[in-house]
């Protein structure tokens, strides 16, 4: 009697495994159409926006301040220098990883860029967060994706539609 009620549970169990549908991740180039577009992006900033409030319930300490375009920044060290502003040649120091922690750039130690501000290819939120720094200033930087590489990501190691968590120094200007 026993082996026939672990041969009978068993083949329900088979049964029941063999029915179950695996779902795939949708593909968001596959469910676009040109009426569905507006929602489509609507719905994309809807959760990047969830995903940047529960990365910051994860970071209370961050005093974040939140700017029009959507960009969010805290001055954890503050410098003495003097203010960025357009076409100066920033010297910086940064890391870019995504909200999970990974990393995607990291700078050498004492090795810096120089960025021209709002003359260069560096993406929108990162040119936008320059010109809140003065010169010795570290800051914490959450770029949505909008104005970070958007759509396309940078094709090497940030991947489309990517919330970005920039920590940034600026050490000086020329």
């Amino acid at each position: 009697m026993l082996k026939i009620s672990i041969s009978i549970l068993s083949l329900g169990l088979l049964v029941a495994c063999s029915e179950v549908e695996v779902k795939e991740t949708p593909n968001i180039a596959d469910s676009w159409t040109k009426d569905n577009s507006s929602d489509l992006g609507k719905n994309i900033a809807i959760q990047e926006e969830i995903d940047i409030k529960l990365f910051l319930e994860r970071h209370r300490d961050w005093e974040m301040t939140t700017t029009g375009s959507g960009l969010q920044y805290f001055v954890y060290k503050e410098g003495d220098g003097d203010t960025v502003k357009r076409k100066d040649l920033a010297e910086v120091e940064y890391s870019i990883t995504l909200l999970d922690g990974t990393v995607c750039y990291l700078m050498p130690p004492d090795e810096y860029v120089e960025v021209k501000v709002d003359q260069s290819e560096v993406e929108t939120g990162l040119q936008e967060a320059l010109k809140l720094m003065r010169v010795g200033d570290k800051m914490k930087v959450i770029i949505p994706s909008h104005i970070g590489h958007g759509i396309l990501g940078d094709m090497d190691k940030i991947p489309p539609l990517t919330t970005l968590v920039v920590d940034i120094h600026l050490l000086g200007m020329k």
